[in-house]
């Protein structure tokens, strides 16, 4: 499967609560360029998955109007909680999209491709693109991509 982790573009600093923070004028152009990268690259099938911050479905939303919206990726989720939602590794769809949170990805992202428990650090509006695949028995991860709002 691919795992795809994209964390949410720039919000607003404050709003009535967490949950609530938009995206900025510039959260939205961010989220917007990374979707249009990733919309040249994903399957037609790739499933999206965002937690329920206002600020991860109104990216989610620059890729695709075909989300889910999953409660367990809310801030302050672990990286258990990302991996049982995607199926990880051998996915509840081939190709699924995380919009969600740090340091919630960075943990997941450390664990896959540094047997980390640390969390590592990622931009705002910037992906991860892993892969699973399987070794002479072994489950392993792959990084495909690592991409930037500012390297698009």
């Amino acid at each position: 499967m691919d795992l795809i982790l994209w964390r949410h573009a720039e919000a607003e600093e404050f709003a009535a609560s967490d949950l609530a923070r938009a995206l900025t004028t510039r959260g939205r152009k961010q989220a917007q360029n990374v979707a249009k990268w990733l919309r040249t690259r994903l399957p037609d099938d790739a499933l999206v998955l965002a937690s329920p911050a206002t600020r991860t479905i109104q990216t989610a939303e620059t890729l695709s109007d075909q989300y889910r919206v999953v409660r367990e990726l809310a801030p302050n989720a672990s990286a258990d909680d990302v991996l049982n939602a995607a199926g990880w590794p051998k996915g509840v769809a081939q190709t699924v999209v995380i919009v969600g949170h740090q340091p919630t990805l960075g943990h997941v992202a450390a664990r896959l491709l540094g047997n980390s428990e640390a969390s590592w650090p990622l931009k705002k509006a910037g992906v991860w693109w892993i892969a699973s695949r399987e070794r002479d028995g072994d489950d392993q991860a792959v990084l495909r991509a690592a991409i930037t709002p500012d390297l698009i």
